[in-house]
């Protein structure tokens, strides 16, 4: 699609190019690839130039270490859909001499609450299953799970797991199940600043993840239609925790992340009885292979055994 025109422009992609671009990339840098791609750096940096040539836009960001564009991104997004495609058909039309059980690369979207809980879990394969299914390479990106579908939109990624029901154009959704939310503080934060209801609640300091982190807001709402007055943005999920537990401020922690926090005191639950169920949905490709099958049957049933 030629983007100043918006006319079709149909182009026959040399896939030793994209996998030029794979390697620049994945290595950090063009004398890294052409290690790995066996051939010189000017080479490979021809390679890229031609590339750019055949597409009329640039697909890398020249800094240290090299970026995708929005381009390059989406191209090295459909390199994976095709190298899944020629390990599910057992063909390698590339590379005859890479090793045959080369890890198959996925690159993944996620919530950082579901990585810090449930997700790795669902990522380890039995053994059974990995001999018959082979490995897999996980490349994860973290993105709220009320944005995170943005990823697979933008062809960036093979999978995304997020909140968002409805599967994009040339995608499918399987529902994995809800991460239940609590109120939580410690004991620190109580005494502090003197809680006894959780109406107080919207003139204390919040923890939240980040900007897209709308739960606090979302129960402050629900409780008497306030808003925090001011927040904390901590963007890890152990970070948050630890915040809390130091009594920096109050906040939504996953269920599964308490533990036995709240049994043993460490913890408190500011409103018992109330939580917040956040779905969460399995976006994948219509081209799905069967290795990439085999992983979302897998992690859709430690979910089931997991999730709510």
């Amino acid at each position: 699609m030629n983007n100043k025109t918006g006319t079709c422009i149909k182009l026959m992609i040399d896939y030793q190019l994209l996998h030029a671009l794979s390697a620049v990339v994945t290595e950090g840098g063009f004398e890294k690839a052409s290690k790995i791609l066996f051939i010189t750096q000017s080479a490979v940096s021809r390679r890229i130039h031609q590339l750019e040539s055949t597409l009329g836009e640039p697909v890398l960001i020249r800094t240290q270490p090299p970026k995708p564009t929005a381009l390059g991104k989406r191209l090295l997004n459909h390199l994976q859909q095709v190298l899944q495609l020629e390990v599910a058909l057992s063909i390698r039309t590339f590379d005859e001499s890479a090793p045959p059980d080369l890890p198959l690369t996925v690159k993944l979207a996620v919530n950082a609450d579901s990585l810090a809980t449930w997700l790795p879990d669902a990522l380890a394969l039995p053994k059974s299953d990995a001999n018959s299914h082979g490995h897999f390479r996980f490349e994860i990106i973290l993105e709220d799970q009320s944005i995170g579908l943005k990823r697979m939109k933008a062809g960036e990624v093979m999978v995304c797991i997020c909140s968002t029901p409805e599967a994009v154009n040339g995608g499918l959704v399987s529902y994995l199940g809800a991460l239940r939310y609590q109120v939580i503080a410690s004991p620190a934060f109580v005494q502090r600043h003197n809680v006894t209801s959780s109406s107080q609640l919207a003139n204390l300091p919040c923890l939240v993840f980040d900007e897209n982190d709308k739960l606090q807001h979302q129960f402050l709402q629900q409780l008497n239609g306030s808003t925090p007055k001011y927040t904390h943005n901590l963007p890890s999920s152990e970070g948050f925790k630890q915040a809390m537990l130091a009594g920096l401020g109050y906040g939504l922690l996953p269920t599964l992340q308490l533990g036995t926090s709240i049994e043993t005191g460490e913890l408190v639950d500011l409103a018992p009885g109330y939580f917040i169920d956040t779905p969460l949905y399995w976006h994948y490709w219509q081209t799905e292979s069967p290795q990439l099958k085999a992983l979302r049957d897998y992690a859709t049933q430690v979910a089931k055994n997991t999730l709510e």
